[in-house]
């Protein structure tokens, strides 16, 4: 069964750091797209970056040079770097995993709040 586990939300100050990682398991990680999104209230679902099978990596717009994903296939987890938070990151992070353009699964979620 396949299983999605975010974990390290929490509450930190404009300008801080947290790391996010996404525990999964009935996978072989490296053969999946992995993706972390995010929602904040009252906004759609956005994607926040991605990694390929390959290595390739994509982010948006919004957080690009200030997060980082990463994928330990060793430990089964992806990680999600954020750093210089803004109060506009504050959302619900969800990670998830394709396959042929197909989302197979997403976790629960984590929460990261942004504020002072």
């Amino acid at each position: 069964q396949v299983q999605l586990v975010e974990s390290g939300g929490g509450l930190v100050q404009p300008g801080g750091s947290l790391r996010l990682s996404c525990a999964t398991s009935g996978i072989i990680l490296s053969t999946y797209v992995m993706g972390w999104y995010r929602q904040a209230p009252g906004k759609q679902r956005e994607m926040v970056a991605t990694l390929t099978t390959g290595g390739n990596t994509n982010y948006a717009d919004s957080v690009k040079g200030r997060f980082a994903i990463s994928r330990d296939s060793a430990k089964n987890t992806v990680y999600l770097q954020m750093n210089s938070l803004k109060p506009e990151d504050t959302a619900v992070y969800y990670c998830n995993i394709v396959r042929r353009a197909v989302v197979q699964a997403w976790g629960q979620g984590t929460q990261v709040t942004v504020s002072s």
